[in-house]
């Protein structure tokens, strides 16, 4: 099967199936064709294909009751319904159903194979993020947690680099979650089922590191009463995730990149080379390339482990994201205490809102959890918050009428204050985007986004 992908194509008309078929095969595609209804219908049921390219007008059946049946047997697969003439009332039955586009004959060959690349584009990603999905609830994972453009993009970077055996580095401040990034990669790589090691580089001494990695023969100092194998083994075949990099010294930082080069380390102590397949990961809440001019990081390793960057934005630069992960904490620890029926109070989100989490998730998880164990009512309140957030968010905010928030859920009440905290800034900025955003600590490109999210008119109140 070409590497493109298959595509079936079902039309009455030989000349329009011997004419598609030759189009598509150029361009790299496997095409099977049928001349009816019912031989389409069991070339689906027999071979698996990508797409569909269907006739809407076949003799003995309409090809939109073809259309019912694909969706109904595979409603992933893309079919393009054929009509020898435009009608917006063609379109709209076809759309209802299903199709995810139509073509008109006689079509544009260019515009027809960029519409074939872009459906097949959409539908692997989709199946990709289904596949992410359920590798994760398979590995023992919560599901990464984020609507946001920058938690999407992470999304989107994880989904293409998994597959691949690249060297990935995660950068983030602490508490963002850069452990679960790189479980989440192993996970959904081929690699899922072999070893996955992390190594916190930041809590041993360096002869400690050194031996936990590459291992040691008996001998090789006065405590390695038997021979060892490191780190590095036991990840044969699997990925070894390595947490801190920065810290690690000079001399294992040229063991590594050896490791990185050439697939080959010595155990401390041994004279026999030993040949590992390992996908190395690492993470850093530090600035690397600051780090190597400063020379304290080897330039060459540096570039060997930057080969795909994945940064992980600060939950201050997400706080739509808030609302999703209180529910997911808040589920899972009174799932764990057995207290279902829990909630926060609109003063306490009200805070937790404004607070700018420099311990990112991680504060925010912990702050659930003990809200969820101090409390005495299904309200977890103002009172059941640590102090700096209870303290600095009542500081930051605007008050707003709590009465006008009765009956709304989470998701309305956090939005409702994070629209109010943008027009204060906005406000207070002039109605300069610009400045607002180095006001609120977001990126200006993260700003434009809950603007045009939260439908504020900021042209017009310019203006006023």
């Amino acid at each position: 099967m070409s590497s493109k992908g298959s595509v079936l194509i079902i039309d009455d008309e030989q000349d329009v199936r011997e004419s598609l078929e030759q189009l598509l095969k150029l361009d790299g595609y496997s095409v099977a064709t049928a001349g009816t209804a019912e031989e389409g219908c069991k070339k689906i049921e027999d071979q698996v294909c990508d797409l569909v390219l269907l006739d809407i007008s076949l003799p003995g059946r309409s090809g939109l009751d073809v259309l019912q049946q694909i969706k109904r047997d595979s409603p992933e697969t893309p079919v393009i319904m054929i009509t020898a003439y435009d009608s917006s009332q063609t379109a709209f039955q076809a759309s209802k159903q299903g199709a995810e586009s139509y073509i008109t004959k006689p079509w544009d060959n260019e515009k027809l194979l960029l519409e074939i690349r872009n459906l097949l584009d959409r539908s692997r990603l989709r199946v990709e993020n289904v596949q992410l999905r359920r590798a994760l609830k398979k590995f023992g994972l919560p599901n990464l947690i984020g609507k946001s453009e920058p938690m999407q993009k992470v999304f989107d970077l994880i989904t293409q680099v998994a597959p691949s055996r690249a060297t990935v580095l995660i950068q983030g401040e602490s508490g963002t979650g850069k452990e679960l990034v790189a479980k989440t990669i192993h996970a959904t790589s081929p690699r899922a089922d072999r070893p996955f090691v992390p190594v916190n580089t930041g809590s041993m001494p360096v002869d400690l590191l050194d031996s936990t990695l590459f291992g040691h023969v008996k001998g090789a100092f006065t405590s390695a009463v038997a021979t060892k194998r490191g780190l590095f083994e036991l990840a044969d075949q699997g990925t070894i995730f390595f947490d801190e990099i920065g810290t690690v010294g000079p001399e294992t930082q040229t063991k590594l990149l050896r490791v990185i080069q050439e697939r080959e380390f010595m155990r401390l102590g041994g004279t026999e080379t030993i040949r590992v397949d390992v996908r190395i990961l690492a993470a850093t809440n530090e600035d690397l390339r600051r780090l190597v001019q400063e020379n304290k990081f080897r330039e060459d390793l540096y570039y060997r482990l930057n080969v795909i960057t994945i940064p992980l934005p600060p939950l201050r630069e997400r706080k739509e994201d808030i609302p999703h992960l209180l529910d997911h904490f808040l589920k899972k620890f009174g799932r764990e205490n057995g207290r279902p029926d829990l909630r926060f109070s609109p003063e306490a989100l009200k805070l937790m809102m404004a607070y700018d989490w420099p311990g990112n998730v991680r504060e925010l998880e912990n702050t659930v959890e003990r809200a969820v164990v101090l409390a005495s009512g299904p309200e977890l309140g103002v009172d059941l918050l640590p102090e700096p957030i209870s303290r600095n968010g009542s500081n930051a905010l605007r008050s707003l009428p709590l009465a006008s928030l009765e009956g709304r859920s989470l998701f309305e009440i956090t939005e409702a204050y994070e629209r109010q905290l943008i027009l204060d800034a906005l406000v207070e900025s002039h109605w300069s985007q610009t400045e607002a955003a180095e006001r609120l600590k977001i990126p200006l490109s993260t700003l434009n986004q809950k603007v045009k999210r939260l439908q504020i008119d900021v042209k017009r109140r310019r203006q006023a």
